[in-house]
């Protein structure tokens, strides 16, 4: 993969557009699950995938080949989640998306045997409880559940795309681990 990104890195500098198409292509849906998770909302998830990718294009000449091609993207698309969570007030619509069936969860996704309404009205209530303790995290500890928990990067890897220490990495994996434990020890 990386021989891949590099090369069509090259071909971007180059000016090849269908160089660029193709990173796109090879991003899109990592980008936006990732921007998904962190926001909760399809629209703003699209809207920072699309930002991402601007400012990549605006900024090919910066990327530093010595790096990972995909921690520099999900950097960028990392801090601008961050940056929309910090911006962002609460609101209240009736307009808003309260379960979008779209962005359900993947594990709501996979087919079984065994369910009854009884387990799947369960099951929702459950994701339903997770989800809502997840975007109740505070943007700092949220960013790296996500990253870490449902990206699976490694700590090293989070620590790339955050430019934080690995260090305090783990330390608010662990706070945002506690965080939820305590959130949820009595709702679960």
């Amino acid at each position: 993969m990386d021989n891949v990104e590099n090369r069509l890195v090259k071909l971007v500098l180059k000016g090849d557009q269908r160089a660029f198409a193709e990173i796109v292509e090879l991003y899109k849906d990592k980008l936006f699950h990732l921007a998904y998770r962190m926001l909760s909302n399809r629209h703003e998830a699209e809207d920072v995938v699309q930002e991402t990718f601007l400012r990549v294009f605006r900024n090919m000449e910066k990327y530093d080949p010595n790096q990972k091609f995909s921690t520099w993207i999900y950097r960028i698309a990392t801090n601008l989640c961050i940056d929309r969570l910090r911006r962002k007030k609460p609101s209240f619509s009736l307009d808003a998306e309260i379960n979008d069936q779209e962005g359900s969860d993947g594990y709501a996704m996979l087919p079984s045997d065994d369910r009854t309404p009884e387990t799947e009205a369960l099951l929702s209530e459950t994701q339903t409880l997770i989800r809502e303790a997840i975007d109740s995290l505070p943007a700092k500890y949220k960013s790296v559940m996500v990253l870490r928990y449902l990206q699976d990067l490694s700590l090293q890897e989070i620590s790339d795309v955050t430019g934080m220490p690995v260090t305090t990495i783990k330390t608010r994996v662990h706070r945002g681990r506690d965080f939820l434990r305590k959130k949820l020890e009595y709702k679960l």
